[in-house]
């Protein structure tokens, strides 16, 4: 799965870069420790290409909360192998993909210590991802998404035994056209590995509760790779 992520951009530094317009940008903080139920920017089209603040943890459009629950299911992870059948995403991959801004991605091994990985050149990765508009019983409309994720390559593998889809150069604008489940399907491969760095870093990262640049500093008697 993929639980924690970065995007250490400001809102006018992802407009620049995408060339698109942040419509909620000015609510946008550069974060070092991204968690489900923040508000992420995404990119989506609809009607046309714009970055926008989405809920991380897609709420399905048909979900009712049941008899005296004040919460819904979020799902902040979809298998993409199975993504197009489940009943909580089919909808929104035919219709409503997105991609999901980062800039690296966080795993723990099985004694709890965190290692950040990220592209070698330390650019932007798109997520392939889903969303999703939910109004609640009461009138609130929440726009929220998730993360497809796949097999791991090597270098994830030796942390954890799935990785978030992250998406060619060519396949990203690709990927919110309207496209069939045929032709969507080649573009969830894993990152190849060689393009990838990964290291220890500070247990700091383990709480949600903490945001700082340290985070994503290399501990060499850590290192991966």
């Amino acid at each position: 799965m993929c639980g924690r992520y970065t995007l250490r951009l400001k809102a006018e530094e992802m407009a620049d870069q995408m060339g698109l317009p942040f419509v909620d940008g000015d609510q946008w903080e550069a974060s070092y420790n991204i968690a489900p139920s923040q508000m992420v920017p995404v990119v989506v089209k609809d009607p046309y290409r714009q970055i926008r603040l989405m809920q991380w943890g897609l709420i399905p459009h048909w979900i009712k909360p049941r008899d005296g629950a004040k919460t819904v299911q979020a799902f902040i992870n979809a298998r993409s192998e199975t993504a197009a059948q489940k009943p909580a995403f089919r909808d929104a991959f035919k219709r409503k993909r997105c991609l999901i801004l980062a800039d690296g991605f966080y795993e723990w091994s099985r004694t709890k210590q965190p290692y950040f990985f990220a592209r070698q050149d330390q650019g932007l990765m798109m997520f392939a991802g889903l969303w999703s508009s939910w109004t609640s019983p009461e009138g609130e409309e929440i726009q929220s998404c998730t993360i497809l994720t796949c097999e791991p390559n090597a270098m994830v593998a030796q942390i954890h035994h799935r990785m978030p889809v992250i998406l060619q150069r060519t396949d990203r604008l690709a990927w919110l056209d309207k496209l069939t489940v045929e032709q969507l399907i080649p573009m969830l491969k894993t990152y190849p590995a060689e393009k990838m760095v990964s290291y220890a870093v500070s247990r700091a990262a383990n709480s949600p509760k903490f945001n700082d640049p340290q985070f994503v500093e290399r501990l060499e008697q850590g290192r991966l790779f």
